[in-house]
Protein backbone atom coordinates (compact mmCIF):
# COMPACT_ATOMS: atom_id res chain seq x y z
CA UNK A 1 0.00 0.00 0.00
CA UNK A 2 1.60 3.34 -1.04
CA UNK A 3 2.33 5.67 1.97
CA UNK A 4 0.71 9.45 1.41
CA UNK A 5 0.96 12.16 3.88
CA UNK A 6 -2.70 13.17 4.71
CA UNK A 7 -2.55 15.13 8.09
CA UNK A 8 0.30 15.82 10.92
CA UNK A 9 -1.10 15.29 14.64
CA UNK A 10 -0.01 16.63 18.12
CA UNK A 11 -0.27 12.94 19.07
CA UNK A 12 3.61 12.26 21.01
CA UNK A 13 4.07 9.33 23.22
CA UNK A 14 6.70 8.04 25.21
CA UNK A 15 8.37 3.88 25.20
CA UNK A 16 7.88 2.29 28.70
CA UNK A 17 8.95 -0.84 30.30
CA UNK A 18 6.77 -3.79 28.16
CA UNK A 19 4.65 -0.85 27.20
CA UNK A 20 4.09 2.47 25.49
CA UNK A 21 2.44 6.07 26.58
CA UNK A 22 0.54 8.23 24.40
CA UNK A 23 -1.26 11.85 24.84
CA UNK A 24 -3.50 12.59 22.05
CA UNK A 25 -6.93 14.60 22.15
CA UNK A 26 -8.35 12.29 24.09
CA UNK A 27 -5.99 12.50 27.19
CA UNK A 28 -3.24 10.26 28.19
CA UNK A 29 -3.13 6.13 27.74
CA UNK A 30 -0.68 4.04 28.41
CA UNK A 31 -0.32 0.20 26.76
CA UNK A 32 1.40 -2.81 28.80
CA UNK A 33 2.48 -5.85 28.38
CA UNK A 34 1.38 -8.25 31.35
CA UNK A 35 3.30 -11.28 32.48
CA UNK A 36 0.48 -13.17 31.31
CA UNK A 37 0.73 -11.78 28.09
CA UNK A 38 -2.19 -9.40 28.46
CA UNK A 39 -2.06 -6.08 26.99
CA UNK A 40 -3.34 -3.57 29.90
CA UNK A 41 -4.53 -0.19 28.86
CA UNK A 42 -5.34 2.67 30.93
CA UNK A 43 -6.26 5.81 30.87
CA UNK A 44 -4.05 8.63 33.25
CA UNK A 45 -5.55 12.08 34.50
CA UNK A 46 -2.93 14.34 33.42
CA UNK A 47 -3.63 17.87 34.92
CA UNK A 48 -1.55 21.04 32.43
CA UNK A 49 -0.58 23.59 34.25
CA UNK A 50 -1.27 26.39 31.66
CA UNK A 51 -4.96 24.97 31.67
CA UNK A 52 -4.91 26.56 35.07
CA UNK A 53 -2.78 29.96 34.12
CA UNK A 54 -2.83 31.10 30.61
CA UNK A 55 0.13 32.92 30.82
CA UNK A 56 1.83 28.84 30.80
CA UNK A 57 0.61 28.26 27.30
CA UNK A 58 2.46 31.76 25.90
CA UNK A 59 4.96 30.72 23.16
CA UNK A 60 8.37 30.10 24.69
CA UNK A 61 7.16 29.52 27.86
CA UNK A 62 5.07 26.73 26.85
CA UNK A 63 8.24 25.08 26.19
CA UNK A 64 9.89 25.34 29.83
CA UNK A 65 6.78 24.00 31.13
CA UNK A 66 6.38 21.23 29.03
CA UNK A 67 9.56 19.65 29.37
CA UNK A 68 9.20 19.77 33.64
CA UNK A 69 5.89 18.26 33.07
CA UNK A 70 6.84 15.70 30.67
CA UNK A 71 9.34 14.89 32.87
CA UNK A 72 7.10 14.26 35.93
CA UNK A 73 4.81 12.44 33.44
CA UNK A 74 7.37 10.00 32.55
CA UNK A 75 9.11 9.40 35.59
CA UNK A 76 5.35 8.53 36.49
CA UNK A 77 4.06 6.12 33.86
CA UNK A 78 7.81 3.87 33.70
CA UNK A 79 7.58 3.22 37.28
CA UNK A 80 3.36 2.23 36.69
CA UNK A 81 4.45 0.40 33.64
CA UNK A 82 7.66 -1.15 36.06
CA UNK A 83 4.68 -2.59 38.43
CA UNK A 84 2.40 -3.54 35.32
CA UNK A 85 4.70 -5.60 33.29
CA UNK A 86 5.73 -7.83 36.30
CA UNK A 87 9.30 -6.24 36.55
CA UNK A 88 9.18 -5.05 40.04
CA UNK A 89 7.90 -8.72 41.24
CA UNK A 90 11.18 -10.38 39.46
CA UNK A 91 13.35 -8.38 41.14
CA UNK A 92 11.42 -9.15 44.61
CA UNK A 93 12.27 -12.42 43.61
CA UNK A 94 16.22 -12.33 43.51
CA UNK A 95 17.31 -9.53 45.82
CA UNK A 96 20.92 -9.45 46.71
CA UNK A 97 21.92 -9.99 50.35
CA UNK A 98 22.64 -6.66 50.76
CA UNK A 99 18.97 -5.95 50.21
CA UNK A 100 17.29 -8.23 51.79
CA UNK A 101 19.39 -6.81 54.77
CA UNK A 102 18.01 -3.18 53.96
CA UNK A 103 14.52 -4.48 53.64
CA UNK A 104 14.54 -5.88 56.64
CA UNK A 105 16.37 -3.41 59.40
CA UNK A 106 14.63 -0.09 57.32
CA UNK A 107 11.67 -1.22 54.78
CA UNK A 108 10.86 0.32 52.10
CA UNK A 109 11.45 4.05 53.20
CA UNK A 110 15.21 3.56 53.08
CA UNK A 111 15.02 2.53 49.60
CA UNK A 112 12.81 4.95 48.69
CA UNK A 113 15.29 7.85 50.38
CA UNK A 114 17.87 5.69 48.41
CA UNK A 115 16.22 5.99 45.20
CA UNK A 116 16.24 9.51 45.74
CA UNK A 117 19.61 10.30 46.72
CA UNK A 118 20.46 8.32 43.42
CA UNK A 119 18.29 10.56 41.08
CA UNK A 120 19.98 13.51 42.74
CA UNK A 121 23.33 12.02 41.57
CA UNK A 122 21.63 11.70 38.29
CA UNK A 123 21.42 15.12 38.01
CA UNK A 124 24.51 16.22 39.36
CA UNK A 125 26.53 13.55 36.69
CA UNK A 126 24.13 14.96 34.15
CA UNK A 127 25.22 19.09 34.83
CA UNK A 128 29.25 17.57 35.45
CA UNK A 129 28.87 15.72 31.84
CA UNK A 130 27.22 18.83 30.24
CA UNK A 131 27.68 21.61 31.58
CA UNK A 132 31.03 22.09 34.08
CA UNK A 133 33.11 19.41 31.60
CA UNK A 134 32.63 21.29 28.60
CA UNK A 135 33.32 24.87 30.11
CA UNK A 136 36.33 23.58 32.24
CA UNK A 137 37.74 21.50 28.84
CA UNK A 138 37.24 24.86 26.51
CA UNK A 139 38.86 26.99 29.22
CA UNK A 140 41.74 24.99 29.62
CA UNK A 141 42.41 24.30 25.83
CA UNK A 142 42.14 28.22 25.33
CA UNK A 143 44.93 28.75 28.19
CA UNK A 144 46.81 26.44 26.46
CA UNK A 145 46.43 28.07 23.23
CA UNK A 146 47.19 31.48 24.41
CA UNK A 147 43.37 32.73 23.67
CA UNK A 148 43.89 31.93 20.05
CA UNK A 149 39.84 30.19 20.50
CA UNK A 150 38.53 32.61 22.17
CA UNK A 151 36.17 33.49 19.57
CA UNK A 152 35.18 29.66 19.14
CA UNK A 153 33.67 28.95 22.64
CA UNK A 154 29.98 28.36 21.88
CA UNK A 155 30.94 26.33 18.71
CA UNK A 156 33.61 24.07 20.68
CA UNK A 157 31.90 23.51 23.97
CA UNK A 158 28.46 23.04 21.63
CA UNK A 159 30.28 20.31 20.02
CA UNK A 160 31.80 18.71 22.94
CA UNK A 161 28.40 18.01 24.37
CA UNK A 162 27.14 16.34 21.34
CA UNK A 163 29.96 14.04 21.10
CA UNK A 164 29.36 13.50 24.80
CA UNK A 165 25.58 13.04 24.42
CA UNK A 166 26.02 10.43 21.11
CA UNK A 167 28.90 8.62 22.97
CA UNK A 168 26.42 8.45 25.85
CA UNK A 169 23.33 6.98 23.97
CA UNK A 170 25.51 4.66 21.90
CA UNK A 171 27.02 2.79 25.36
CA UNK A 172 23.82 2.81 27.07
CA UNK A 173 22.10 1.47 23.87
CA UNK A 174 24.05 -1.94 24.08
CA UNK A 175 21.90 -2.59 27.39
CA UNK A 176 19.87 -5.99 26.88
CA UNK A 177 16.71 -3.84 28.93
CA UNK A 178 17.42 -0.50 27.08
CA UNK A 179 17.46 -2.40 23.66
CA UNK A 180 14.01 -3.78 24.27
CA UNK A 181 12.81 -0.03 25.32
CA UNK A 182 14.34 1.15 22.52
CA UNK A 183 12.07 -1.44 20.55
CA UNK A 184 8.88 0.53 21.77
CA UNK A 185 10.36 3.52 21.47
CA UNK A 186 10.58 2.40 17.44
CA UNK A 187 6.76 0.76 17.74
CA UNK A 188 5.63 4.44 19.33
CA UNK A 189 6.83 6.04 15.85
CA UNK A 190 6.27 3.87 13.43
CA UNK A 191 2.01 3.45 15.13
CA UNK A 192 2.14 7.26 14.75
CA UNK A 193 3.82 7.21 11.34
CA UNK A 194 0.97 5.07 10.00
CA UNK A 195 -1.64 7.40 11.51
CA UNK A 196 -0.43 10.26 10.22
CA UNK A 197 -0.27 8.64 6.63
CA UNK A 198 -3.90 7.81 6.94
CA UNK A 199 -3.28 4.30 6.84
CA UNK A 200 -5.39 1.56 9.02
CA UNK A 201 -3.81 0.45 12.67
CA UNK A 202 -2.65 -2.81 12.00
CA UNK A 203 0.67 -4.63 12.61
CA UNK A 204 1.46 -4.91 9.18
CA UNK A 205 0.80 -1.28 7.99
CA UNK A 206 2.94 -0.85 10.91
CA UNK A 207 5.46 -2.56 9.96
CA UNK A 208 5.96 -0.43 6.83
CA UNK A 209 6.48 2.79 8.42
CA UNK A 210 9.43 4.61 9.45
CA UNK A 211 10.65 4.39 12.97
CA UNK A 212 12.18 8.07 12.81
CA UNK A 213 9.76 10.98 14.00
CA UNK A 214 10.82 14.62 13.65
CA UNK A 215 8.63 15.30 17.34
CA UNK A 216 10.90 12.76 19.27
CA UNK A 217 12.23 13.61 22.21
CA UNK A 218 15.91 12.31 20.80
CA UNK A 219 15.16 15.59 17.90
CA UNK A 220 14.51 17.46 20.84
CA UNK A 221 17.44 17.43 22.70
CA UNK A 222 19.54 17.74 19.62
CA UNK A 223 17.58 21.10 18.31
CA UNK A 224 18.65 22.04 22.14
CA UNK A 225 22.32 21.01 21.60
CA UNK A 226 22.39 22.93 17.93
CA UNK A 227 20.34 26.32 19.29
CA UNK A 228 22.64 26.73 22.20
CA UNK A 229 25.30 26.75 19.74
CA UNK A 230 23.89 29.89 18.39
CA UNK A 231 23.10 31.62 22.01
CA UNK A 232 25.96 30.74 24.17
CA UNK A 233 28.26 32.11 20.85
CA UNK A 234 26.21 35.55 21.14
CA UNK A 235 26.32 35.36 24.90
CA UNK A 236 29.57 35.21 24.91
CA UNK A 237 30.03 37.76 22.62
CA UNK A 238 27.63 40.20 24.50
CA UNK A 239 28.98 39.36 27.76
CA UNK A 240 33.03 38.28 27.05
CA UNK A 241 34.12 39.35 30.69
CA UNK A 242 31.58 36.82 32.34
CA UNK A 243 33.00 34.36 29.44
CA UNK A 244 36.01 34.06 31.06
CA UNK A 245 35.33 33.40 34.25
CA UNK A 246 34.56 29.39 34.76
CA UNK A 247 31.87 30.21 37.63
CA UNK A 248 30.17 33.52 36.05
CA UNK A 249 29.96 31.55 32.69
CA UNK A 250 28.42 28.74 33.88
CA UNK A 251 25.76 30.45 36.13
CA UNK A 252 24.99 32.48 33.07
CA UNK A 253 24.78 29.07 30.97
CA UNK A 254 22.35 27.68 33.06
CA UNK A 255 20.26 31.29 32.92
CA UNK A 256 19.53 30.94 29.26
CA UNK A 257 19.14 27.16 29.59
CA UNK A 258 15.06 27.66 30.06
CA UNK A 259 14.99 30.05 27.03
CA UNK A 260 16.54 27.82 25.00
CA UNK A 261 14.55 24.76 26.19
CA UNK A 262 11.81 27.02 24.78
CA UNK A 263 12.64 27.95 21.84
CA UNK A 264 13.40 24.93 20.90
CA UNK A 265 9.90 23.53 21.50
CA UNK A 266 8.79 25.86 19.49
CA UNK A 267 10.59 24.73 16.74
CA UNK A 268 9.54 21.09 17.43
CA UNK A 269 6.39 21.78 16.63
CA UNK A 270 7.27 23.82 13.40
CA UNK A 271 8.31 21.00 12.08
CA UNK A 272 5.86 18.68 13.07
CA UNK A 273 3.89 21.09 10.65
CA UNK A 274 6.03 22.26 7.78
CA UNK A 275 8.47 20.12 6.28
CA UNK A 276 10.85 22.90 4.22
CA UNK A 277 14.77 23.13 4.14
CA UNK A 278 15.12 24.84 7.15
CA UNK A 279 13.25 22.42 9.51
CA UNK A 280 14.97 19.27 7.42
CA UNK A 281 18.55 20.68 8.03
CA UNK A 282 17.69 21.34 11.67
CA UNK A 283 16.06 18.13 12.07
CA UNK A 284 18.72 16.09 10.60
CA UNK A 285 21.40 15.24 13.34
CA UNK A 286 17.87 14.79 15.87
CA UNK A 287 16.63 11.91 12.94
CA UNK A 288 20.23 10.47 12.63
CA UNK A 289 20.41 9.97 16.06
CA UNK A 290 17.10 8.12 15.80
CA UNK A 291 18.48 5.21 14.72
CA UNK A 292 20.47 4.82 17.76
CA UNK A 293 17.67 5.96 20.47
CA UNK A 294 15.11 3.19 18.66
CA UNK A 295 14.65 -0.10 17.25
CA UNK A 296 12.69 -2.32 14.79
CA UNK A 297 9.78 -3.93 16.86
CA UNK A 298 8.84 -7.25 16.69
CA UNK A 299 5.23 -7.89 15.94
CA UNK A 300 3.66 -8.11 19.52
CA UNK A 301 5.62 -5.30 20.56
CA UNK A 302 3.96 -3.16 17.97
CA UNK A 303 0.55 -4.61 19.02
CA UNK A 304 1.28 -2.44 22.13
CA UNK A 305 2.18 0.78 20.50
CA UNK A 306 -1.33 0.65 18.39
CA UNK A 307 -3.77 -0.20 21.29
CA UNK A 308 -1.87 2.68 23.54
CA UNK A 309 -2.53 5.14 19.89
CA UNK A 310 -6.24 3.88 19.43
CA UNK A 311 -7.04 4.94 23.25
CA UNK A 312 -5.85 8.42 22.44
CA UNK A 313 -6.84 9.52 18.89
CA UNK A 314 -10.54 9.96 17.89
CA UNK A 315 -12.88 8.83 15.29
CA UNK A 316 -11.70 11.70 12.75
CA UNK A 317 -8.53 12.36 12.03
CA UNK A 318 -8.96 15.96 11.33
CA UNK A 319 -9.48 16.34 15.03
CA UNK A 320 -6.33 15.30 16.31
CA UNK A 321 -4.50 17.77 13.56
CA UNK A 322 -1.35 20.15 14.83
CA UNK A 323 -2.92 23.54 15.39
Amino acid sequence: MEEKKVHKTSVGGQALIEGVMMQGPKGMATAVRKPDNEILVEYHDVKHIKDKFKIFGFPVIRGIVNFIESMKIGYKTLMYSAEVSGMEDLEEENPSKFEKWILDKFGDKLMNFITGIASVLGVVLAFVLFMYFPVLFFSKVNEWSGNAITDYRGLIEGVLKIIIFVVYITLVSQMKDIKRTFMYHGAEHKSITCYETGMDLTVENVKKCSRFHPRCGTSFIFVILIFSIVVYTIAAKIFPEIADNRILWILLRLAFLPLIMGLGYEFIKYAGRHDNLFVKIVSAPGLWMQRLTTKEPTDDIIEVGIEALKAVITDNPKDDEIK
